[in-house]
């Protein structure tokens, strides 16, 4: 009996079988009739996927599983097409659990150009938080310098946590007490 020839992607030096040619070989080799690949959305939000694929022998039987996890923001195409690519990824984990196309190793070609992508891409940068407190008009603060006089520092201080004011000018507000 002869071995089957999967087509390969080479990544870094290394072979990598791709989540097709494994699938094609799952439904042409003849050795797998009757059985079944089917997922499972386990986890969808609008910002990532987890996707259950589960291969069952033609009795039923559950033979091998794989599960795949993606980020919408991870790379350009799963900004479109996270569902799909996660879904891709658990049927090419499945198949290589059940053993097909395994001989370089489970990840798939597709897995692996994924997680190189993630890593080269650059993290993106904190954006600052916008503020939510109010600026302080020379109104309010005429208002705040009026009610320290009449002995309302504490409400002044605690109102002062809410807007946006330097400590000096705190300090200046609460120093006319």
């Amino acid at each position: 009996m002869s071995r089957h020839q999967f087509k390969t992607t080479n990544i870094k030096g290394k072979e990598y079988v791709e989540v097709n040619q494994r699938i094609k070989y799952f439904r042409e080799s003849g050795n797998y009739e009757g059985w079944s690949l089917s997922t499972e959305v386990t986890h969808l939000d609008d910002s990532s996927c987890v996707i259950k694929a589960t291969i069952a022998n033609k009795e039923g039987y559950i033979v091998a599983t794989g599960f795949a996890q993606e980020d919408k923001s991870s790379s350009y195409i799963n900004k479109t097409s996270y569902v799909e690519n996660c879904e891709t990824s658990a049927w090419g984990r499945a198949l290589a659990n059940l053993g097909i196309g395994i001989d370089t190793s489970i990840a798939s070609s597709n897995e692996v150009s994924m997680a190189i992508s993630k890593q080269n891409t650059k993290a993106p940068e904190k954006v600052a938080e916008k503020s939510s407190k109010k600026v302080l008009t020379d109104e309010v603060k005429a208002k705040m310098l009026q009610a320290v006089k009449n002995g309302k520092t504490d409400a002044v201080q605690t109102a002062l946590e809410n807007y946006e004011v330097s400590k000096k000018e705190a300090s200046e507000i609460l120093a006319n007490a």
